[in-house]
């Protein structure tokens, strides 16, 4: 009845499943999508086991740091993709957006005292983690929350790990019985389960479904241009600012629109790969182990090894997102040459607006400022710039940190945390020769990065309107 591998279940609170509960409710809060979901998998079976109907809320709170317009919208948009797939199958969807902060306060709860049992999303960052224990606590049934986050159950490993190449090793040891066991590609197909009554007049009154757009299906149609014209090309021009065949599936990872196994899924499909495939040894090999193409070899190592690296890294380290939790070295070596000179200083606003003497940086900045994203290598470039010209290495962070989840689709993540950490030594070693405000953290310039790419279109796609400082 389960069918969610046991390690990606994990109960919130001590009140048991309520037999005479009206429905089973589904809370949608970071894997947002109807398909390849574990956790709508464990609702659907919930409601069919109990032979109760199935309701799925999916809110939108408004109260949370770095909120934009931006994120708002594309959080709306996939919730008409969402409304479309529910309707189909007869599943009550309530979508609600919060007009004002706090105005989805009780709004769970209201649902959970007519409920069975709650089923939540697992998502080890940002203010998910306090959200689910408080909802914990408040409600009168069962929450059970449930891990889709990675290939990897979050439960199967017992500590973080140091480096990429350390979580390899691991994977490369330990995925091969989990890719035995995918989320279904639709929970929703074949069941018949119970039909939904209509919410209580008095709780649409006060919690009102949201209007929403046409379908989108933008996750959908990312995820097939990239199999379509960008994998092949992805190990020879991942790099290229000017060619870009990065996945641009990052957003949509993000925010749960699209899961981990269905990408893994479709890129095996075009590989033509099976199980037998997989190398019998644990080399911790960037390449090889996969038994596919160098270009799928490489992006199953971000999509695999890099993403759920961060994801693993925050499920057992609280502090993911402070200093502190810098490997020592790094913090040791950062403090040495904390009072080295600054050529450059640059205050936050100009950083934001992209005013400094460096027209790569600045072509970087307006990129994301302009469209939510960064391409990937200049978006290490740019953080070394940042940590270059703040006063120290804490205001770096500070900084890196705020920028990235103020405007990039993808920011608030585990992933994009490891990027900004990345910078300041973690899951990397010491480099040498020292130099001064980086002393042995890995060094990068603009003119390097110019020199190893072609970036001149780049740089008249996203100059600043005001130019540079």
């Amino acid at each position: 009845m389960n069918e969610a591998p046991r390690p990606r279940v994990r109960a919130a609170n001590d009140a048991a499943p309520r037999a005479d509960g009206e429905f089973v409710v589904y809370w949608m809060t970071s894997a947002r999508r109807t398909t390849w979901n574990f956790g709508l998998q464990r609702a659907v079976a919930l409601a069919r086991h109990l032979g109760k109907p199935l309701v799925v809320l999916e809110a939108l709170r408004r109260g949370y740091r770095w909120r934009s317009e931006r994120i708002d919208r594309f959080v709306v948009e996939a919730m008409a993709d969402h409304a479309e797939r529910f309707a189909a199958a007869g599943v009550r969807y309530h979508a609600y957006v919060e007009p004002e902060d706090g105005a989805g306060k009780g709004l769970l709860e209201a649902l959970a005292r007519r409920a069975c049992v709650v089923v939540t999303d697992e998502f080890p960052s940002f203010f998910l983690p306090r959200m689910i224990a408080s909802a914990a606590s408040k409600l009168p049934v069962r929450l059970e929350v449930v891990d889709s986050n990675g290939l990897l159950p979050l439960a199967a490993t017992t500590s973080d790990f140091p480096t990429a190449y350390a979580f390899r090793r691991f994977l490369q040891r330990n995925l091969r019985e989990y890719l035995e066991s995918p989320p279904r590609p639709d929970p929703l197909a074949g069941e018949r389960l119970r039909p939904a009554p209509p919410l209580p007049e008095e709780l649409l009154a006060r919690w009102p479904a949201a209007r929403l757009p046409a379908p989108s299906h933008a996750a959908a149609r990312t995820l097939h241009g990239f199999l379509a014209r960008g994998l092949a090309h992805y190990s020879a021009h991942r790099n290229d600012p000017d060619d870009d065949a990065t996945s641009g599936l990052s957003p949509h990872l993000h925010f749960g629109h699209v899961g981990a196994h269905e990408v893994f899924a479709r890129v095996m499909e075009s590989e033509d790969w099976s199980p037998e495939k997989l190398a019998t040894t644990a080399s911790g090999s960037r390449s090889g182990w996969w038994g596919v193409s160098p270009a799928a070899e490489e992006f199953l190592d971000q999509l695999v090894t890099w993403r759920e690296l961060g994801f693993v890294f925050a499920h057992h380290r609280a502090d993911h997102d402070r200093y502190d939790s810098l490997p020592e070295w790094a913090r040791r070596t950062l403090a040495d040459h904390a009072a080295d000179p600054r050529p450059y200083r640059y205050s936050r606003d100009d950083l934001d607006a992209a005013r400094t003497h460096d027209p790569l940086w600045n072509a970087a900045q307006t990129q994301l400022v302009r469209e939510g994203r960064m391409h990937g290598y200049l978006r290490m470039l740019w953080g070394k710039k940042v940590l270059e010209w703040s006063a120290s290495p804490e205001e770096a962070l500070d900084t890196m940190i705020d920028l990235n989840n103020r405007h990039a689709l993808d920011g608030r993540d585990p992933n994009s945390m490891s990027g900004i950490f990345w910078v300041l030594g973690r899951f990397d070693r010491p480099w040498g020769p020292e130099r001064p405000v980086f002393g042995k953290i890995r060094y990068m310039s603009s003119d390097n990065t110019a020199r190893k790419l072609d970036v001149e279109r780049y740089l008249e796609r996203y100059a600043p309107a005001g130019g540079s400082a």
